[in-house]
C-alpha cells in the first residue's frame, strides 16, 4: 500500500503522520518541539525547524522503514524568511505572532490611497502586524543592511519544502496570507510591495505559486506536493465544504469558512485568504480564547474540570453577569489597547456564575467576529483546546443553536497536509480524498432550544459597546 506523509510544522513543533494514501488510516507517527518564543519579539531560525522535521520522522520510521510516496508541508502562516544571495537564511525568521511591526502594518495601510479598504479589495485582507509585508516593512526600517542582502523572501512552510525539493515555491493558500498576493487575481501584487521599497525589483525575490494539483519537486523518490498554511491545512483535515463552519479555540481563537467567492472587508474583521483547492478561506482571528478562562479558572483556584464543573452548574445567561473578554487587547474587533470588561456583578455572585460568564464571553466574542463571514449554513466544527472542554462545547451550540462536531482527529493540520499529499499522488479531487478518508467524524453536541441565544449574544454586544467607549 502506498504511504504519503502530512507535516506541521507549527509555532511550537513540527508533527509529522504517515498515512494510507487510500484509507487515510495512521500508521506512525512523530513529534520535536521547537524552542519556544516571547512576543513582542517572536522569532526563530529556520535551522531548528529542519532539526524538529528530521527527528519527528525518525520518531515515524520516515523514510527508512516507511518510505512514502508523497509528501506536503504545512506551517505556520504568515512569518518571514529572507535568503542570501548563496541561498543562506540570513536572520531568524519573523513568525506570525512578532507584534514589533505594528507601525509598520499601520504605516503601509495609510500608504495605499484608500487606505484598508484599497488594500482589501487589492489583495484580500487589510494588513497586520502578523503578515509577512509588515514584516518586510520593519527590515527595512530596523535591519536596512540585511533587507539589501536579501535575494529570496519565503514563507516557513516555503522554506521547508525548497530543502525537501530545491526548489522555491508556495501555494496560493499560503500566498494569500502575505499582504501581496491576490486571491481574486491569482497573482502577486509587487505595486504594494513597492510600499515597502520602490527601489527593488521584487518578482525575482518571490517563490513561484504551484497550483493546488502540481508537484513541487521530489524528496528521496517521493512526490512533494505544494504544501500550504496551517488554517488551510486544518480545513482538509477536516474535510471543510462550502457553508460549514470552523470554530478553532485555543490561546486565540479563529473562525473560516471555505466560500468559492472570494471576499474583501474593508473593516478589516475577514482575512480573505485562499485555500489550498482553488477555493477560498475567510477568516476571522480573535486574540483572546482559553487563555481567558483558563486566568478566571486560576482566580477561582479551579483545576480545568473543577472549572468546567462550575460554568456548566449555572444557567445559560449567567444571570445576567457578562465577561468581555479582551484582556490582552484584541484584534477583531481593533482594540489593541483593550483590557477585560465584567458587568452585571450583584452581591450574589458565585464562582459559578462568573465561570460561566467567562466561558460565554470567549464564544459571544468570536461568535460576533464569525458573523462578518456571511451566512454559514453548513456544519459546525469546535476544535483546538476548548474542544476538550464539556463547558466550551455546550456554550457553542447553545449560542450556535446548530448541532456542533467535535472530530476525532487531533492532528488537523498534519492530517490535512497528508491530504494534499495524497490527492497529488492520486491525482484526485481533494474532495474525493476527504471522503475516502471519512475526515470531519466526531462526536456531536445538540443545542438547547430553551436557551435564548439573541438575548445572550445582545448583552454581549452591549456590555462590548459600553466598554469601546
Amino acid at each position: 500500500m502506498p504511504v504519503v506523509v502530512g507535516i506541521d510544522s507549527s509555532t511550537t513543533a513540527c508533527k509529522v503522520q504517515v498515512r494510507d494514501a487510500d484509507t487515510g488510516a495512521v500508521v506512525a507517527s512523530g513529534r520535536a518541539a521547537h524552542p519556544p518564543t516571547s512576543p513582542p519579539r517572536s522569532e526563530q531560525h529556520p535551522r531548528h525547524w529542519e532539526s524538529a522535521f528530521r527527528t519527528a520522522c525518525a520518531q515515524a520510521g520516515v523514510p527508512e522503514r516507511h518510505r512514502p510516496a508523497a509528501v506536503a508541508v504545512a506551517a505556520q502562516q504568515h512569518g518571514l524568511v529572507v535568503l542570501g544571495g548563496d541561498g543562506d537564511v540570513l536572520r531568524p525568521a519573523k513568525l506570525w505572532n512578532d507584534t514589533e511591526s505594528a507601525r509598520d502594518a499601520e504605516a503601509l495601510v495609510a500608504a495605499l490611497p484608500g487606505g484598508a479598504a484599497a488594500w482589501a479589495a487589492a489583495c484580500g485582507s487589510v494588513p497586520l502586524p502578523s503578515f509577512t509585508i509588515a514584516k518586510l516593512a520593519w527590515l527595512r526600517r530596523c535591519e536596512p543592511a540585511t533587507f539589501e542582502r536579501t535575494a529570496s523572501v519565503l514563507l516557513p512552510h516555503d522554506w521547508l519544502t525548497l530543502r525537501l525539493t530545491g526548489r522555491q515555491t508556495t501555494d496560493r493558500g499560503d500566498a494569500s496570507g502575505t499582504g501581496y498576493w491576490s486571491p481574486r487575481e491569482g497573482r502577486y501584487r509587487v505595486d504594494l510591495l513597492e510600499l515597502v521599497d520602490a527601489s527593488r525589483a521584487w518578482e525575482p525575490l518571490l517563490p513561484e505559486v504551484v497550483s493546488p494539483h502540481e508537484a513541487a519537486g521530489e524528496w528521496n523518490g517521493a512526490v512533494v506536493a505544494p504544501g500550504t498554511g496551517d488554517n488551510m491545512a486544518a480545513a482538509l483535515g477536516l474535510g471543510l465544504r462550502a457553508g460549514d463552519l470552523a470554530l478553532s479555540m485555543g490561546t486565540s481563537g479563529t473562525a473560516s469558512t471555505v466560500s468559492d467567492e472570494p471576499s474583501a472587508d474593508p473593516s478589516g474583521y475577514v482575512a480573505g485568504f485562499a485555500d489550498a483547492t482553488g477555493r477560498f478561506l475567510p477568516l476571522v482571528c480573535t486574540l483572546n480564547a482559553t487563555k481567558v478562562t483558563d486566568a478566571v479558572a486560576r482566580l477561582l483556584g479551579a483545576d480545568p474540570s473543577r472549572f468546567d464543573e462550575l460554568a456548566l452548574r449555572e444557567p445559560a445567561g449567567a444571570e445576567g453577569v457578562v465577561l468581555v473578554p479582551h484582556f490582552d487587547g484584541e484584534r477583531t474587533p481593533n482594540r489593541p489597547g483593550a483590557t477585560g470588561t465584567l458587568s452585571g456583578l450583584r452581591s450574589d455572585v458565585t464562582p459559578a456564575r462568573l465561570a460561566r460568564a467567562a466561558v460565554e464571553g470567549v464564544v459571544c466574542n468570536l461568535l460576533a467576529g464569525a458573523d462578518a463571514l456571511g451566512p454559514t449554513a453548513g456544519r459546525v466544527f469546535l476544535v483546538g483546546g476548548a474542544s476538550h472542554s464539556a463547558a466550551y462545547r455546550r456554550v457553542v451550540a447553545d449560542l450556535t443553536g446548530r448541532e456542533v462536531v467535535v472530530p476525532d482527529e487531533p492532528e488537523l493540520v498534519a492530517a490535512g497536509a497528508a491530504v494534499q499529499a495524497a490527492a497529488v499522488l492520486l491525482g484526485q479531487d481533494f474532495d474525493a480524498v476527504s471522503k475516502a478518508w471519512r475526515l470531519g467524524r466526531g462526536q456531536t453536541v445538540q443545542p438547547d432550544r430553551a436557551v435564548d441565544a439573541p438575548a445572550i449574544r445582545a448583552a454581549f454586544a452591549n456590555a462590548s459597546a459600553w466598554a469601546d467607549r
